[in-house]
């Protein structure tokens, strides 16, 4: 099925065999699908478990998907962040010269996101 839009989001986590670790980012992934239609938002991936981000990539393509955007779900721009994932979105723009592939920052980098785990911080420590 073709993407309305032509863009989709790309939720993309470290991975682990454990479900119980993948859980939460299965919640928000059909939270956001739920929210802003089932063709605009995929997760992925980056080991372990699959999707991975090429399977994520070819799905794009095969939906007519224009643009995905990849939403590292990680705190700061660690070793994954800074080599890892770059080099698995050269090689699906490689293999798919029509996608329009775009990394953005990791989440945990967002003001937004430090202000939440300052706000959680200080209730834990208020309510004890």
């Amino acid at each position: 099925m073709a993407s309305s839009a032509g863009v989709r989001l790309l939720l993309f986590a470290h991975g682990s065999r454990d479900p119980r670790w993948r859980a939460p980012f299965e919640t928000l992934e059909r939270t956001l699908r739920a929210e802003l239609g089932e063709e605009r938002v995929r997760l992925a991936y980056m080991e372990f478990v699959g999707p991975t981000l090429p399977d994520a990539a070819a799905e794009a393509v095969r939906d007519g998907v224009a643009t995905l955007l990849v939403l590292p779900l990680f705190l700061s721009a660690g070793a994954h962040v800074a080599h890892d994932i770059p080099a698995q979105a050269e090689e699906a723009r490689r293999r798919h010269p029509t996608l329009n592939l775009d990394v953005l920052p990791p989440i945990g980098e967002d003001p937004r996101f430090v202000t939440l785990m300052k706000a959680v911080s200080r209730e834990a420590l208020e309510n004890r």
